[in-house]
């Protein structure tokens, strides 16, 4: 990890409500940390999430899209990816047979791929050809229950599926139920087991939402939007079980009014974890544990903008850039390798209702 001079393509999902015209190519300069916009993909509704396919040749974005009746309105689209121009290439497009899909992984084989309805409260799995096109679902799987927020969790709200660093296990934070539900992975048949022993309850009324494997493999980090926390577990790859380390606020303690976290990452070193806080519009620090997992919160940083929904760290792990829904910008910041701390570089790039940044190197 250092500041060498290397190149990426980054790939910004976006919601489409707005300005936003879909998909925004950029290329990204890990020596001065600026950014270059390339191309724009056009003709998808609000592709707020995406997920590269293990090759890099191949992305993957989700069509979210809420129905009245919460019906299957809810599509996965497949491109194929220039590494050279950026430029995307439609390949097809399938229904998740849910509303509101907001996340996707795929399997490190690159042969299936991994969807959760927020809205209709849905997970499954569909297909990756050899040709990156997508097959249809394989499998589905509905959420059942509520729990304590009568707002917020009157029914499942899967809102994230994430698989695990041996590729035995998806884990998916359901923000309705106060669970994280675990699941083996059937990659001869393209089906999700419900592995009951591995699934654990959060404390009510959390929200967990988004979740994270530290590099070494023995840790995984939740963060739970409902009540600003972060949660640490070692991870036991042999049975796919989840001990609690420890959870801390996302928010220092003079803070007020309403915020609400989104997204989480962990540092390539394995030394520092950073969520974002919706609200509060910052990304807060955290110290980790490389031999326990614990976590420790050592501050926050202003994104500079309103709503930081989703934040990317460049590969390198030199940089890491906001994406503020809101205030339609990306913020550059610079990370102190020693201290986890943010250092905002000046470089603001405007995007219209930034959400989703993927890295991809180019060739």
């Amino acid at each position: 990890m250092n500041h060498e001079n290397r190149s990426y393509l980054v790939y910004i999902g976006t919601y489409t409500h707005g300005a936003s015209e879909g998909i925004y190519v950029y290329s990204f300069n890990t020596r001065d940390g600026t950014m270059e916009h390339l191309y724009t993909t056009r003709g998808i509704n609000n592709p707020s999430f995406l997920a590269v396919h293990p090759t890099a040749q191949y992305i993957y974005a989700v069509e979210e899209i809420d129905s009245v009746s919460q019906t299957a309105a809810g599509m996965v689209h497949a491109y194929s990816i220039d590494n050279s121009s950026g430029e995307l290439t439609n390949l097809n497009h399938q229904l998740s047979g849910g509303s509101l899909s907001c996340h996707l992984s795929i399997d490190q084989t690159g042969h299936y791929l991994l969807f959760a309805n927020y809205g209709s409260g849905s997970v499954g799995m569909m297909p990756i050809k050899s040709d990156g096109s997508l097959g249809k679902i394989s499998d589905f799987i509905q959420h059942k229950g509520s729990s304590v927020d009568v707002v917020r969790q009157q029914s499942p709200h899967p809102h994230s599926i994430n698989v695990d660093p041996t590729n035995q296990y998806a884990f998916v934070p359901d923000l309705g139920l106060d669970e994280i539900i675990s699941y083996k992975l059937d990659l001869d048949n393209g089906k999700l087991v419900v592995n009951n022993t591995a699934s654990l309850r959060t404390k009510p009324g959390s929200g967990p939402r988004h979740f994270d494997f530290h590099p070494s493999g023995k840790y995984a980090y939740v963060i739970n939007e409902i009540d600003s926390t972060l949660t640490g577990f070692e991870f036991d790859s042999s049975d796919g079980t989840l001990k609690h380390v420890n959870t801390t606020s996302t928010l220092p303690m003079e803070a007020t009014g309403v915020s609400h976290c989104a997204d989480v990452h962990t540092h390539p070193s394995g030394q520092f974890v950073y969520g974002s806080n919706r609200g509060h519009d910052s990304i807060s620090i955290f110290k980790s544990n490389t031999q326990t997992g614990r976590l420790e919160f050592i501050g926050t940083e202003s994104t500079k903008g309103k709503i930081p929904r989703n934040f990317a760290i460049d590969p390198t792990g030199s940089y890491l850039l906001a994406a503020n829904q809101d205030s339609d910008s990306v913020v550059i910041f610079r990370i102190n390798l020693e201290t986890g701390m943010l250092d905002a570089t000046g470089h603001v790039t405007d995007v219209p209702s930034p959400v989703c940044l993927k890295f991809i190197p180019t060739r």
